[in-house]
């Protein structure tokens, strides 16, 4: 039986896209719920106004958010709505844009008997390019990691219920692209680590967004206050992981 529900995020107009995820769920046998991803374009002003702040944006982050970064984190803050209106003790929570691996329900089933307290497990990380901490052994071939710098990836993750309730009290509003956000896990005590090797593959349509949008090159104002913002993460991350 399958023990942690999963669900994956999807554009109505990305039938492609849809018909791949499918497919991989057939394959090994996974059932999967699609949520709608969410085109901010289309949601009501009050909601927008909720979700998202100006005021936060200037704050924390070096440039105004574009609508496909809005989208992407409003459809990932209805991911962990789900979870909590749910008896489930967690969900896996995939975008669009994957490939399972063959062990990807092993690796699932694998995570309960890991003694550790976790809020948010990564599927995918930085491949070859990650900073890891501590380990300990998950299955034959992958082991759970403490990041040194939690990578900025949401492709494929799996939340827990305490994970879930921690980031929906201090996210809503937002000011910061989501996958950004979690690399601030000390704001809210977010305990994140990730399987590696990772448990998803990135697809070839991975590299097309269909939620973002392309950004126009940063001016100099904008360098200098990403400068500030990376200076400062890289600078807390150091302390708080001591």
């Amino acid at each position: 039986m399958q023990e942690k529900p999963i669900l994956y995020i999807n554009l109505s107009k990305d039938k492609i896209r849809r018909a791949n995820m499918e497919a991989e769920f057939l394959r090994l046998n996974l059932n999967a719920q699609r949520l709608e991803a969410v085109w901010w374009a289309d949601l009501p002003a009050e909601k927008m106004r909720d979700l998202y702040s100006i005021a936060l944006n200037k704050k924390q982050y070096y440039k105004p958010l574009s609508n496909g970064e809005k989208g992407c984190y409003g459809s990932h803050i209805e991911a962990w709505k789900i979870l909590l209106a749910s008896e489930a003790p967690a969900l896996v929570v995939l975008e669009d844009d994957i490939c399972l691996k063959d062990d990807f329900s092993k690796i699932l089933k694998s995570i309960d008997s890991v003694d550790i307290e976790w809020d948010m497990i990564k599927l995918i990380g930085r491949e070859g390019n990650e900073k890891i901490g501590s380990s300990v052994y998950l299955t034959d071939g992958y082991e759970i990691v403490d990041y040194k710098k939690v990578p900025s990836c949401t492709t494929g993750y799996i939340i827990s219920r305490t994970g879930a309730e921690k980031l929906i009290r201090s996210r809503i509003p937002f000011g910061r692209p989501v996958d950004i956000d979690l690399r601030f896990w000390w704001e809210n005590d977010l305990k994140i680590f990730g399987v590696h090797p990772a448990a998803i593959i990135l697809a070839d349509s991975s590299a097309d967004s269909s939620i973002w949008t392309v950004r126009n090159k940063n001016t100099w104002i904008e360098r200098i206050k990403k400068f500030r913002m990376k200076f400062h993460l890289e600078l807390k991350n150091f302390f708080k992981k001591l």
